[in-house]
């Protein structure tokens, strides 16, 4: 989609630093990380948020949190990862892509914001 940051991201067309990258899915470093690891992960299909999905996304959602699951273990965040989706500006959506902040290398809290 023209004039979407994480197309623009998906299609190489903006620098950034992937850390997995599928046929479908990216995975890339936040550029104002929360945590010691930070990664948004995309599907390379424009989604504009959560609210978005249906059935017919099943398949890309169990790819993109398999992706997850396998970068969580290579990073060695046994201890336990975070995933959020925020879905619209009242979630604190920023960017109108579905996407996912993946989190760990610290304790959390609860509730979280």
């Amino acid at each position: 989609m023209t004039g979407c940051l994480f197309c623009d991201i998906a299609a190489k067309e903006l620098d950034a630093t992937i850390v997995f990258e599928s046929d479908r899915v990216l995975g890339f470093e936040d550029i104002n990380p929360a945590a010691p690891t930070h990664v948004l992960v995309i599907p390379k299909e424009h989604i504009v948020s959560a609210g978005a999905l249906d059935a017919s996304h099943a398949q890309l959602l169990g790819e993109i949190f398999d992706s997850m699951a396998r970068f969580a273990t290579e990073r060695g965040l046994s201890g336990g990862y975070r995933v959020v989706a925020n879905s619209g500006p009242d979630a604190g959506q920023e960017v109108p892509h579905l996407h996912f902040h993946l989190l760990g290398g610290r304790a959390m809290k609860w509730p979280p914001g």
